[in-house]
């Protein structure tokens, strides 16, 4: 359950310090039917999910026979560890793996951007019959909170912060720093529940 918080909040975060947003109508907030008419939001959030996930390598599994996965024989019994990390980083499969490029997930205006690939070029929630459970949870919350702080507020970085540092902790993948940033409310107050 704590990857269904700490792993959509983790890409939010990075994304928020990554990316350059546009904004959205002011009449009312985004709402969970908006979803798939945000394919831009989606790909941010797509992005910070493959060049920073939540953790380094995804749950450890063992084969229960031999098999051949990419040309490398995997023998029964052996434990296997996917790094999420050099999946989604991995240069063979993206173009300028450590830059963060939205647009590389958006097809076209008439494929909507999903957060999980079938094609596991990178592991947001896991997969398989091990994956996560709350992936459809975590999807929806990543997507209207990084949609809703976007919209909502207008983002800078107070007098303090001289800039926004990329660098990934060395205990975990989050951010070495916590974001600062200042946040004026951008919509009617009527907007804004309190």
């Amino acid at each position: 359950m704590m990857a269904a918080v700490d792993n959509p909040s983790n890409a939010v975060e990075w994304a928020m310090a990554e990316m350059i947003y546009q904004l959205w109508g002011k009449e009312r907030l985004v709402q969970e039917s908006d979803i798939p008419q945000l394919n831009y939001v989606k790909a941010c959030a797509r992005e910070a999910f493959r060049l920073h996930p939540i953790a380094p390598f995804n749950v450890p599994h063992v084969a229960l026979s031999d098999a051949v996965v990419a040309g490398y024989r995997i023998p029964k019994g052996s434990h296997i560890l996917v790094s999420r990390m050099g999946l989604g980083r991995n240069p063979k499969v993206w173009d300028e793996p450590l830059k963060f490029k939205p647009e590389r997930h958006i097809m076209s205006d008439a494929v909507e951007v999903v957060l999980t690939d079938p094609d596991l070029r990178l592991i947001s929630f896991s997969t398989g019959r091990r994956g996560c459970i709350a992936m459809q949870l975590g999807t929806t919350m990543t997507v209207m909170l990084l949609a809703r702080l976007i919209q909502g507020f207008n983002w800078s970085k107070p007098p303090s912060v001289s800039s926004i540092n990329l660098i990934e902790s060395m205990d975990d993948l989050s951010l070495a720093e916590p974001l600062i940033l200042q946040a004026e409310p951008c919509l009617p107050n009527h907007l804004y529940p309190i």
